[in-house]
């Protein structure tokens, strides 16, 4: 079995955060965020976290990291080029999990499988489905993670081990 890829989102003291991600292969790939960013992107982060673990996606930001996707690949000029479709499904369920925690409203797994299904069908991919048991453990799974997050004092960070599917 490979070594999982190891995940580390740093607070610090002036209000930003960083991401860092270890491969297998011992290369590291890393980000800092500050502002709006830093505000944002680590609970989106751990959404990606809980989002491709408790629903076991092959594809996605994490299993395209542990592959040897740099964090500067995610975003104009897309370096490596556009995200595999597989990816961007993940990244459309992560985005229905985001947008349940800025509005505070909680979708369904019907609405969660009408916005994959329609992603999907416009791209021509299969799509998978899920129930509420898929979207509750999700739920559960970045709960506890956003606890671990708000724990953290300044200076502090959260350490996460990714197995690749």
């Amino acid at each position: 079995m490979a070594t999982p890829l190891q995940i580390r989102i740093k607070k610090s003291a002036d209000g930003r955060t960083s991401l860092s991600c270890t491969r297998a292969d011992g290369t590291t790939t890393w980000q800092r965020q500050q502002g709006s960013q830093a505000a944002f992107f680590p609970r989106h982060d751990l959404t990606h976290y809980a989002v491709e673990n408790a629903l076991g996606l092959e594809s996605g930001f994490f299993p395209l990291v542990a592959c040897g996707w740099d964090l500067t690949d995610f975003g104009t000029p897309w370096p490596r080029g556009p995200l595999p479709l597989a990816a961007n499904v993940s990244e459309m369920i992560v985005s229905f999990f985001d947008r349940e925690r800025a509005s505070g409203e909680l979708g369904t797994a019907a609405d969660l499988n009408e916005v994959v299904r329609s992603y999907c069908v416009q791209h021509g991919i299969g799509a998978p489905t899920f129930d509420d048991s898929d979207v509750a453990r999700v739920r559960q799974a970045r709960g506890a993670l956003f606890q671990r997050w708000d724990a953290l004092s300044s200076g502090e960070a959260l350490e996460l081990s990714f197995e690749q599917k």
